[in-house]
């Protein structure tokens, strides 16, 4: 998707999120620019969002991946987001 991505990681006990992120996001953007890709520097913005999912879930959440093209044609990442906070007793406009 042209502004974000969806990722499924397994992790070890021995990882935290925030070193995970960190790599995949150095190493991605360092190939982008060493492969020039973009005719413009390629950086990430700060922050990210990271959610825990069960064993049970992890079929589900890969076809959802997989298929996030698709799905977004309907539902634009900022719609699905504000329904995903609201779901969870969130306010996003807040």
């Amino acid at each position: 998707m042209p502004d974000h991505v969806h990722c499924l990681f397994l992790l070890s006990k021995q990882q935290s999120i925030a070193e995970v992120i960190k790599q995949e996001k150095g190493s991605s953007a360092h190939f982008i620019n060493q492969q020039q890709i973009l005719p413009v520097r390629f950086s990430w913005q700060n922050g990210y969002a990271a959610y825990s999912v069960s064993e049970k879930a992890v079929t589900k959440v890969f076809e959802y991946i997989k298929n996030q093209k698709q799905h977004h044609i309907t539902k634009d990442f900022e719609a699905e987001y504000d329904m995903f906070l609201r779901y969870y007793g969130f306010n996003p406009k807040l």
